[in-house]
């Protein structure tokens, strides 16, 4: 997927400006949306990724984490409840030629977050260690170990092992305010579709964030 200059650019800003044109965006009183964040390891911590897992190429070592949630924004997102441990996750495997060694950890959240008519399908974190291709992204390794994997037509990640079954990043209404006024909507999508798979055109993470924002960007460019 190739985007206009100015959408590319507005990728470029980072998460901070990207959040201002997503509230934008949002429907009056919305909650939040219901999405999956991409985190990164940052000194034994999860901290909220700044890019999307398909432009993010970890280094052998890293550890890259997904959870589902209903987040505002990044500030209130909720991170996944298993550490970033390299070592637990990819201790016993080792490195051959032309690869590197990636700690993945997918949080499938709490039945809170969870859309109507499902549960989460466990409890615990899924994590696993995935050995992939030295130039590989996030959402490679990503691939490598938590499949099925879904996807929206503009390459947004919606689904993680089968979970949600469907919808993608909607915008959640506020349940104090009035029904009318509130229905929940699609949230923005990226303007164009991806002839490239995830690697190509996922915008995840920072990831969730950076795709909704930026689509809203490159919408209200577009019109004017």
């Amino acid at each position: 997927m190739t985007l206009p200059r100015k959408a590319s650019g507005a990728l470029a800003c980072g998460a901070a400006g990207l959040l201002l044109a997503l509230g934008a965006a949002a429907p009056a009183q919305a909650a939040g949306y219901r999405y999956w964040s991409y985190w990164e390891a940052d000194a034994g911590k999860w901290s909220y990724a700044h890019q999307g897992p398909a432009t993010a190429r970890p280094a052998d070592g890293a550890a890259v984490g997904f959870r589902f949630a209903l987040s505002e924004d990044s500030a209130d997102a909720a991170k996944p409840t298993a550490a970033p441990d390299f070592a637990a996750l990819c201790g016993g495997v080792e490195r051959s030629a032309g690869t590197k060694r990636i700690a993945v950890v997918v949080d499938f959240g709490t039945a809170q977050d969870a859309p109507a008519g499902e549960t989460p399908p466990k409890d615990e974190p899924t994590t696993g260690c995935a050995r992939v291709a030295e130039n590989a992204t996030a959402a490679d390794a990503l691939a490598a170990v938590a499949k099925p994997l879904r996807y929206d037509s503009s390459a947004m990640l919606c689904g993680i092992a089968g979970y949600p079954r469907q919808g993608c990043g909607e915008a959640v209404a506020d349940s104090g305010a009035s029904p009318a006024s509130t229905a929940p909507k699609a949230a923005p999508r990226a303007a164009e579709p991806s002839d490239g798979g995830p690697s190509a055109g996922l915008l995840v993470g920072g990831g969730a964030v950076l795709t909704l924002g930026a689509a809203a960007v490159w919408k209200s460019r577009r019109r004017a």
